[in-house]
């Protein structure tokens, strides 16, 4: 089985396809954006394809980050996965941020608990935990530094993720073993996750912790006129 996997969780536009069967990634193209998701995603598709010696009507399964992470940049992947599946009428599957981060833990440093989390701003963070075998303990949730860094003192558990070292200063008194501290995983991360997952169940949806930032101008809504 090929599958195809996108993330647009954070500042990289990823896509990796991968063969389910032989468990290697056949191709991938990466780019640092930042921004403007949308207007590079099917490039970046288009080269992974192009790696592997691929096509659209060889891919059998999508997978897709799901967040939390950038509002935009999610709902350009997320939207695009399940374009795709409907498109190509195969199954897409959803695998956040968050389950990357902490597999790619356990990944570097052998099977145990981890505590993913991100610094979402506003002294918030996007946060969750897994067990020794990747399930969700705790499913991802908003909380602040405090509330993560008790958590983090209360088991033994790794941490990963943009906030891992904050919470780690948080929990005074405590050494931690780290993952990854960034953003988002390896798309072949996502590949991986995405293949030992049940392909038939619903479709992916982004995890939004909270409302987005950009909201609506008052000045330009233009005055309804009385008949």
């Amino acid at each position: 089985m090929i599958l195809l996997a996108i993330d647009c969780a954070a500042s990289l536009c990823a896509a990796s396809v991968y063969d389910v069967g032989a468990g290697r990634e056949l191709g991938r193209s990466v780019r640092d954006l930042g921004k403007g998701h949308a207007e590079h995603l099917m490039g970046v598709i288009d080269e992974a394809l192009a790696q592997a010696g691929k096509s659209y009507a060889d891919l059998a399964r999508i997978a897709v980050s799901t967040g939390p992470g950038s509002f935009t940049g999610v709902r350009v992947a997320v939207s695009a996965a399940r374009g795709f599946s409907l498109a190509l009428k195969v199954p897409a599957v959803g695998v956040t941020t968050l389950e990357a981060l902490a597999a790619e833990t356990r990944q570097a440093l052998g099977p145990r608990k981890v505590l993913a989390a991100l610094d979402a701003g506003r002294a918030e963070l996007h946060a969750a935990v897994y067990d020794e075998d990747g399930r969700a303990i705790r499913q991802p949730a908003v909380l602040t530094p405090d509330e993560a860094a008790a958590i983090a003192a209360s088991e033994t558990i790794a941490l990963a993720g943009t906030a891992a070292q904050l919470i780690a200063g948080a929990a005074t008194g405590k050494v931690f073993a780290f993952g990854p501290l960034s953003a988002t995983a390896d798309i072949r991360t996502y590949a991986r996750i995405a293949a030992g997952k049940a392909g038939d169940g619903e479709r992916p949806k982004p995890i939004y912790l909270r409302a987005p930032d950009a909201k609506p101008q008052a000045g330009f809504v233009l005055p309804r006129e009385e008949k």
